[in-house]
């Protein structure tokens, strides 16, 4: 059996957004559905493309200031669900919870904003939790889902993209997962550091 996965459903949630039209120009050319929120919806939408609210999902607005908005089991369900298990299909299909096979995230710029000066108070706001736990989980859950955990990544992708399709093979989604665990593990260390001082 071929261990390559089509990507139909991608969650994109980014803060820096240069580069990333290329990739969802080539996305969308492949059939590839996008699901997003806020700021990163209104890109995609502005580039002449359908995307789906993560709210019409969750049925839940972005709360708390915009500090909650993917934080729900419908969409980490959609990503940490086995599409080989069968007890978490059934729970899939009961509850709802659509399969999301792509996650792109690029995190709040943390080290950037407190190398700028920046109050006590904007240096926690850029503290990631939504987009780090997004990319925790899409990492966890490679051998279904594919993880693009910062922009330095959009290009690997396209790479591929122009190369298969819309398919990765596992090789490929352990490779974006090793990076994404990279990611999350340099950011905290960032974190740490000025906690620390």
């Amino acid at each position: 059996m071929s261990d390559k996965k089509q990507i139909k459903t991608a969650l994109v949630s980014v803060f820096h957004k240069d580069g990333l039209d290329e990739l969802l120009k080539k996305l969308n050319a492949e059939g590839v559905k996008f699901l997003s929120t806020g700021g990163t919806q209104a890109f995609i939408e502005s580039l002449g493309y359908e995307c789906q609210k993560v709210e019409d999902v969750t049925t839940y607005p972005s709360i708390l200031g915009g500090r909650v908005k993917t934080l729900h089991p419908k969409i980490f369900g959609g990503i940490l669900g086995r599409r080989d298990n069968e007890g978490d299909q059934k729970q899939m299909e009961q509850y709802e919870i659509p399969e999301i096979d792509l996650v792109i995230v690029d995190l709040y710029p943390f080290e950037q904003t407190v190398a700028s000066g920046a109050s006590e108070d904007d240096i926690i706001e850029k503290i990631d939790i939504g987009g780090i736990s997004l990319i925790r989980a899409a990492a966890k859950n490679f051998n279904d889902v594919v993880i693009v955990p910062s922009k330095a990544e959009y290009r690997v992708l396209l790479d591929i993209l122009n190369e298969q399709g819309a398919a990765t093979t596992k090789e490929q989604r352990k490779m974006f997962a090793t990076r994404a665990f990279g990611t999350s593990s340099h950011y905290d260390t960032a974190i740490h550091g000025w906690f620390s001082k």
